[in-house]
């Protein structure tokens, strides 16, 4: 009887003993995993080229993987960008088992900041309003912060209007601004017709709305309804 209490007992012991060692082991190749993810993030950052030359601070880090799962001991292990998956803001990098008794696929969480100069609002700008030089500043933030693309360019805003109303101190975005609208229709204008080593100019009445960069239809003297870009509160150019 007392042998039979001490072999159950030696056994239970063996058992809390490869248990224990089973978890430090599973924490130890979580810690690993997210070590080589780091790596991987880290290399695939850098051969992407959204550092722009040294004009971005690119700062990568990996979170921790869910302490509930248990992988398998793995012999080779394939790291990947999941679909839907971009190298910046927060993201994910896919880890797979191509070589272990048992195959698994799991993703570390990540997050990818690049920290550079940007356009940045000094004052709130309404909706429907222009963008000048006196709303901005140019200031350090995270282009990676949202998906939409940073407008790095002075043109790319100066004189545009924005599409909704913007506070102070955000930076300047793709769908923060839109071109403005110069004429009405029926306005009249003046057509510029362009070609290879020749212009000429004549007055028209516009048909529709004039939006700078957007073409415009506009009914000449004649008659004839012709279509061009806008370019500014009175003209309309066509190239020929």
């Amino acid at each position: 009887m007392h042998s039979f209490i001490a072999g159950l007992v030696c056994r239970s012991a063996l058992a809390t003993m490869l248990g224990l060692a089973a978890s430090s082991a599973v924490a130890q190749g979580a810690a690993d995993l997210q070590g080589q993810a780091l790596q991987w993030l880290q290399s695939a950052v850098r051969e992407s080229g959204m550092a722009r030359d040294g004009a971005l601070r690119m700062e990568v880090s990996v979170g921790e993987l869910d302490a509930r799962l248990k992988l398998a001991p793995c012999g080779n292990l394939e790291f990947y960008q999941p679909p839907g998956a971009r190298l910046w803001g927060r993201t994910r990098v896919g880890v797979r088992c191509v070589d272990g008794m048992a195959r698994w696929n799991v993703s570390v969480p990540a997050t990818v900041r690049a920290t550079g100069l940007a356009w940045v609002l000094r004052n709130p700008v309404s909706v429907g309003a222009p963008i000048s030089d006196k709303d901005v500043v140019q200031a350090e933030v995270d282009w990676a912060a949202e998906s939409d693309p940073i407008l790095d360019q002075r043109s790319q805003w100066l004189d545009q209007i924005a599409s909704r109303s913007l506070v102070a101190g955000q930076p300047l975005r793709r769908t923060m601004v839109k071109p403005a609208q110069v004429f009405q229709p029926g306005a009249v204008v003046r057509v510029v017709a362009q070609g290879a080593g020749f212009q000429v100019s004549a007055e028209g009445q516009a048909l529709t709305a004039g939006v700078v960069g957007q073409n415009a239809r506009v009914r000449m003297d004649n008659g004839r309804v012709s279509s061009g870009v806008v370019v500014d509160t009175r003209t309309v150019r066509i190239d020929l």
